[in-house]
């Protein structure tokens, strides 16, 4: 069959951009690949499960079975069903909702360690601040994950608040442990900057602790030396970082920007030209490279709030790469409530996403502000894949449609929108766009031309779509999905079956588990006679694809030409109960009437 291909293929191309090259090139930090000597950080026992986890809610201690009096709010409220309500919430990937209802408990119960405990991390994971710091619990009984959590969450509040001196002496007696370390690590210089103890603030970090801490260590202290005017100082440390060809990625552009804050424009373009030799494709450094050259305003020396921002994003990004997305989530909220910045807020929605809390990473990628055009793009878009993975196709559209008001030149974009229309079976918009400036180009790639053919044939174009799926197949010759959709209309059109049938079955090869390609072979093989095989293949792609409507049609087909009458009544019976598009539903229901024409 055709269509699921063409999904398929679709949803393969959107993952290929699913951080959008203008976000990536001009927006996010990099994600640090986890050195062989870290070990990976452990997943904490959270009590957030988003919606669509596999992993199964954790146990946790529950509230007791008898209270006497029940805890009831001012509402009336019990603090059974406001905890019952906030475990519902919570599973769904509701998280601030979740959180506002264990605030509620908690209120009621302040002396339930657990109650506390649960209501705290949902807080850190709502971005729920306040009511985390004034939680923060302190029982002797909770995981380092919650309590070290506590002791970074109180020290990046304090600071919040305007009191850096109590923050940096917390750190100071009690440094922010396991698993929680490096953000403590990161962030202190900052804190003790701000508090004006500058002997903390520029100690040089330790040489043999995690390797990634060390490196992100020496660029944070040369940014405090730069602030302290040990300028010298600051260029040793900045220049060291990027003549190591392993590290000079993360740190060129600082440098670059080093250079010109200190007046030294000819050797930042010299020293960005350079890097563009091995990087030409680099947005951000052509973006510098064009603003040295002409002379315009650097970026800002971070002040002490927005360096310890950048500190969490950095901890943030590592414990992303480590896998430990949840993690990740507390830092990034914490940055924020430091530092607000467009895109905090837009890798903090794919961090959610990532953990499986679809719900709250829409709420966050919504909140990148339209000002911010790419980075405001880049969020449309995530929320746009968001919707289309959970077939909300309007949904999906209408946010690909807002990222392209505010990048409308941007072809990745219009492909997007595109393909969604597509889905939406409006084809003659999705041809508006395949036939446009920005995809219909001398270099198109496949894709573009195998959307375009898809699109002509569901309109009934039969030529025009054939040529435009044979262009793509000599552009990738051994891609699935375009054997699959152009074997499957020649078979299913009877004009040149055979070679159709031979293309299917170089797709089915390639790609065995996919149940629509070989529902496709099975097809192919029916129509060139082949029933006793299209039999067996067709029940292989029913058990691969059971809720597909066409699949079982096509076997129910096959039944009947094998003599099996009941078992092709039973299958397209099934065909009815599966939702099929009006055509198939009147041809079913004729053949359960009179049968197949022998």
């Amino acid at each position: 069959m055709r269509h699921p291909s063409l999904r398929s293929l679709l949803i393969a191309a959107s993952a290929l951009i699913a951080v959008p090259a203008m976000a990536q090139d001009e927006v996010l930090p990099p994600l640090v690949p986890a050195p062989d000597a870290v070990e990976p950080l452990p997943l904490a026992p959270l009590i957030v499960v988003g919606e669509g986890a596999e992993t199964p809610a954790p146990t946790i201690e529950a509230i007791p079975r008898v209270w006497a009096p029940v805890p009831r709010d001012e509402d009336g409220r019990s603090a059974y069903g406001l905890y019952l309500s906030a475990r519902s919430a919570l599973s769904q990937g509701q998280t601030a909702v979740g959180s506002d209802y264990l605030t509620a408990v908690e209120a009621l119960t302040p002396e339930q360690p657990a109650i506390q405990d649960q209501t705290f991390i949902a807080a850190l994971m709502a971005g729920d601040l306040n009511v985390a710091a004034r939680i923060t619990p302190a029982s002797t009984t909770a995981s380092p994950v919650v309590t070290e959590a506590g002791a970074l969450v109180t020290a990046v509040q304090s600071f919040v608040a305007g009191d850096a001196r109590s923050a940096n002496a917390s750190l100071k007696a009690n440094p922010v442990g396991a698993p929680h370390a490096r953000a403590g690590t990161l962030i202190a210089p900052w804190i003790a900057a701000a508090a004006g103890d500058w002997d903390t603030a520029l100690a040089e970090p330790n040489p043999t602790g995690d390797r990634l801490m060390l490196l992100f260590g020496r660029y944070h202290r040369a940014l405090l030396l730069e602030h302290r005017s040990r300028i010298p100082e600051a260029d040793t440390a900045l220049k060291a970082l990027v003549d190591d060809p392993r590290t000079a990625p993360l740190f060129r552009i600082s440098y670059g920007e080093f250079l010109e804050r200190q007046g030294r424009r000819d050797e930042a373009r010299a020293f960005y030209e350079g890097a563009l030799a091995g990087a030409p494709s680099d947005g951000p450094l052509t973006r510098a490279l064009a603003r040295a050259t002409s002379r315009g305003r650097p970026p800002a020396l971070p002040d002490y709030r927005t360096g310890a921002a950048k500190a969490l994003t950095a901890a943030a990004a590592q414990a992303s790469s480590e896998g430990a997305h949840e993690f990740a989530v507390v830092y990034l909220r914490l940055s924020l409530n430091l530092d607000r910045e467009p895109e905090t807020l837009y890798v903090l929605g794919q961090t959610l996403s990532q953990a499986g809390m679809n719900t709250a990473a829409r709420a966050v990628l919504s909140e990148v502000p339209r000002s911010e055009t790419a980075v405001h793009a880049a969020a449309q878009v995530q929320l746009g894949l968001s919707f289309a993975r959970d077939d909300q196709a309007e949904e999906a559209l209408e946010a690909f449609r807002a990222a392209a008001a505010v990048t409308p030149r941007d072809p990745r974009i219009a492909y997007l929108t595109a393909g969604q229309l597509l889905q939406l079976e409006r084809y003659d918009e999705a041809l508006e766009l395949l036939n446009g400036p920005l995809l219909n180009t001398a270099d198109q790639g496949g894709d573009t031309r195998f959307m375009r053919g898809a699109a002509y044939e569901s309109l009934g174009r039969i030529p025009e779509a054939e040529a435009e799926l044979w262009a793509a197949l000599q552009l990738q010759p051994d891609e699935p999905a375009y054997l699959n959709y152009l074997g499957y209309l020649w078979v299913d059109s009877g004009t040149r079956v055979d070679e159709g049938a031979a293309m299917i079955a170089r797709a089915h090869a390639a790609d065995p588990d996919d149940g629509n390609i070989q529902d496709s072979l099975g097809w192919a093989q029916y129509r060139q006679g082949q029933y006793e095989v299209a039999v067996d293949t067709l029940e292989q792609a029913v058990a691969k694809e059971p809720a597909n409507a066409e699949i079982n049609d096509h076997l129910g087909d096959a039944y009947w030409k094998v003599g099996r009458r009941r078992e092709a009544g039973f299958q397209w019976n099934r065909v009815l109960t599966l939702d099929p598009d009006a055509e198939r539903r009147a041809e079913v229901e004729r053949k359960l009437e009179q049968g197949l024409d022998l």
